[in-house]
């Protein structure tokens, strides 16, 4: 969804809510140019780990980037692969 910044203040708690409890991303515009973005927490999760370079997305199955002198299991005992792996059974974008 993508919503004008003058727009989004005045229906903030509803955008909250819609990435919340429906896991969509919300887009922010301000003169059509796209400024920021609300996203569910889980993704942010993704995208800052990616920044920090702990998922190698060059490796085939999608695992965790090795750490230099930690021998310690990628989250949740297992490789970390996308998001939607992560989500609770029934949940729908």
């Amino acid at each position: 969804m993508r919503i004008p910044v003058t727009k989004a203040r005045q229906v903030l708690a509803d955008l909250v809510n819609r990435v919340a409890y429906g896991g969509e991303h919300v887009v922010l515009t301000r003169h059509g140019r796209v400024v920021a973005a609300i996203i569910p927490p889980e993704d942010l999760e993704l995208l800052q780990r990616l920044r920090e370079g702990r998922i190698d997305l060059s490796r085939a199955d999608g695992g965790a980037a090795p750490q230099e002198g930690l021998d310690a299991p990628a989250p949740h005992g297992t490789p970390l692969r996308i998001a939607a792996e992560y989500r609770p059974p029934g949940f729908r974008r």
